[in-house]
C-alpha cells in the first residue's frame, strides 16, 4: 500500500555507511555539487566534524581522522574534488574481506581428545622410556580424563583412560592404574549436563 506524502527508508538509495545517517550523506551530496572549490573543502572540514560526533567511539583508534576522510571519500562515491588533506588512495580497504582460514587438512579421529591429544600420542610413541615421558604420560592421561568429563562422553573411569592411552599409542604406553593416580577434577556449571527426557 502507497500512501501519498510518506517517504520509507525501504525505498531510499541505500547507504553506503549507514551509521552517520542519511542526512550527513545529503550534506555530502550536496558539498559534492558545490562549484567552487574551495568552499567544497570547507564544507568537507564541517561534514567530517558531524561525522565524528555521530560515531564518537571512532576517536578510540589512533588513526581516526584519516578514518572520517576515507568515509568522507567513499560516501561522496569518489566524487568529491577538494585537496585532500589525507590521503584517500587506499581508502577501500575498509570494504576488504579477510581470506578465508585453511581447513586442516587431517580430519581429527576422535573430537572429544581433538588434534592435541592426538599429537600427544604420537609424542609418546618415540619417546624412550623415562622421567620426561612419565611426566608427559601424566599430563596426557589427566588432559584425556579431563576430556571426558567435560564432554561427557560415555565412561569417564579410569579403566577407559588407560584402554584408550594403550590403544592410540599402539601399546607403548601402558597406564599402571595401581600405581597412577589422577587429579581431581572439579565439576563447573561449564560442563553439560544430561537431560532427562520426561516420560509422558
Amino acid at each position: 500500500m502507497e500512501i501519498k506524502g510518506l517517504d520509507y527508508n525501504t525505498q531510499r538509495q541505500k547507504l553506503l555507511l549507514p551509521e552517520y545517517g542519511r542526512e550527513i550523506q545529503k550534506m555530502i551530496d550536496h558539498a559534492v555539487s558545490l562549484p567552487d572549490r574551495e568552499e567544497r573543502l570547507r564544507c568537507a572540514k564541517t561534514i567530517v566534524k558531524l561525522m565524528e560526533t555521530k560515531v564518537p567511539q571512532i576517536r578510540d583508534n589512533a588513526n581516526y581522522q584519516q578514518t572520517l576522510w576515507d568515509h568522507l571519500y567513499l560516501m561522496s562515491g569518489k566524487q568529491l574534488d577538494i585537496d585532500w588533506p589525507f590521503d584517500v588512495n587506499n581508502a577501500e580497504r575498509i570494504h576488504a574481506k579477510p581470506q578465508p582460514m585453511p581447513r586442516p587438512s587431517n580430519s581429527i579421529g576422535l573430537r572429544h581428545y581433538g588434534r592435541l591429544v592426538e599429537e600427544l600420542w604420537e609424542r609418546l610413541k618415540t619417546m624412550p622410556e623415562g622421567p620426561e615421558r612419565d611426566e608427559l604420560t601424566r599430563q596426557t592421561a589427566n588432559q584425556m580424563k579431563r576430556d571426558l568429563i567435560l564432554w561427557g562422553h560415555g565412561s569417564i573411569d579410569d579403566e577407559k583412560v588407560a584402554d584408550d592411552l594403550a590403544r592410540f599409542t599402539d601399546g607403548k604406553v601402558q597406564l599402571n592404574l595401581n600405581k597412577f593416580s589422577f587429579e581431581r577434577f572439579v565439576p563447573t556449571d561449564e560442563m553439560p549436563q544430561k537431560r532427562m527426557k520426561k516420560k509422558r
